[in-house]
């Protein structure tokens, strides 16, 4: 029971194949009392998706590229837990134009950087009055040191959001809330099937990854990101863990 009693917020559950529903699954398990978002069209996808879940959490409106949604959301959670303890970022986004890099328009990148890296600051500091108690702000991922194939302004938006981690790690340390990243190795999920060749990482890590690499397995990070919304991290900040079979160790 690492999570007992404690209060989360997980965004981006839309399939149960995502990592943030076995997050949330996980978390339940834990002992943790879940509020899931979403919103628009999707908003009906994540309540029925959230009734596969232990328990069935409630679903809170957030676009986190909407200010207003953003400005609301400290009161739309306390309708349903007084205050968090963790906030889960499982949010990215970018338009078909972004994965292709010399000649994306720049009208497609800055929709990728702010939906990708700039919403892990606006959902920090939007839930911040929340966490008045401390706690654990997690987010994902995916390996940003490199230049990947077909990932392209992604790729830079995501070395953008690590950068914003640590960012939030300096900022938030006074409070007491540790900001953290888990780098997980590809999953099968809606976000990844909608990356034109997708399937060359697949390709790429089960070759690679010396502990060997289920792409359909999205629990080994789902672990990682509860292990850190815990107490067992209590001095750990800035940090980006990764959950990858061993890849990113790996040499040619």
């Amino acid at each position: 029971m690492l999570l007992d009693g404690k209060n989360l917020l997980v965004t981006g559950v839309l399939m149960d194949s995502s990592i943030a529903f076995h997050v949330a699954r996980l978390a339940q398990e834990q002992g943790a009392n879940v509020v899931l978002t979403s919103f628009g069209r999707t908003m009906k996808i994540t309540s029925t998706i959230a009734r596969r879940l232990p328990h069935t959490p409630e679903v809170i409106e957030l676009d986190v590229a909407n200010t207003d949604d953003l400005a609301a959301l400290a009161d739309r959670v306390r309708e349903h837990v007084p205050h968090l303890d963790g906030v889960v970022h499982s949010i990215g986004f970018a338009p078909q134009g972004a994965f292709n890099f010399m000649d994306a328009q720049w009208e497609d990148v800055a929709a990728a950087v702010q939906i990708s890296a700039f919403s892990l600051q606006a959902l920090a500091k939007a839930a911040l009055p929340l966490l008045s108690r401390g706690g654990s702000v997690v987010g994902l991922t995916f390996d940003a040191r490199y230049a990947w194939p077909v990932y392209d302004w992604m790729g830079v938006a995501k070395a953008a959001f690590e950068a914003t981690n640590r960012y939030l790690a300096r900022d938030l340390g006074g409070q007491g809330i540790r900001a953290n990243l888990v780098s997980a190795g590809p999953i099968r999920t809606t976000a990844a099937k909608s990356i034109p060749g997708f399937e060359q990482f697949e390709a790429a890590w089960a070759d690679r990854a010396p502990l060997g690499w289920d792409v359909a397995d999205a629990e080994p990070a789902a672990r990682a990101c509860v292990a850190l919304l815990s107490d067992w991290f209590p001095a750990t900040t800035g940090e980006i863990v990764h959950v990858d079979g061993g890849f990113h160790a790996m040499g040619v």
